[in-house]
């Protein structure tokens, strides 16, 4: 049986998003704006992190959702996804010792990473949904 491959516009959500993560990771510190009450939550940039690198999971694991696909494969595609995100954070924290006004943080790599994990999660339970693997 042949592969069923994934036509490329299924994955534009993820690569917009991507673009958005690196805009908002990689711009100048002073640059960044001020949310007001939001910034008095402590921890709320881990918070950012986790949210901005788990939607970036989750959108490229959106077009393996119902493709055919056995959830062995999926689950696969789902890992190197999710590497390649975990990557791509700790990857943005050594850019960030040289952008004025950032910082090379450790455990904004962490809230990163959580997201991510979060986000593998979610989309193993969806995975399961669809491919009615409910006991997996």
């Amino acid at each position: 049986m042949e592969q069923q491959k994934i036509p490329f516009k299924k994955f534009l959500p993820g690569i917009a998003w991507f673009f958005i993560v690196a805009v908002l990771t990689l711009m100048p510190g002073s640059d960044i704006p001020k949310v007001g009450w939001l910034d008095s939550i402590q921890n709320f940039d881990k918070i950012v992190h986790a949210g901005l690198f788990g939607g970036l999971t989750f959108l490229f694991s959106l077009p393996y959702f119902k493709i055919n696909f056995s959830f062995v494969q999926k689950r696969n595609y789902l890992i190197r996804i999710s590497l390649a995100a975990i990557i791509w954070g700790i990857t943005v924290e050594f850019i960030q010792r040289y952008i004025p006004g950032r910082d090379f943080d450790l455990l904004d790599w962490a809230a990163d990473s959580a997201g991510v994990l979060i986000a593998y999660w979610i989309c193993i339970k969806i995975m399961k949904h669809f491919s009615g693997n409910y006991l997996q």
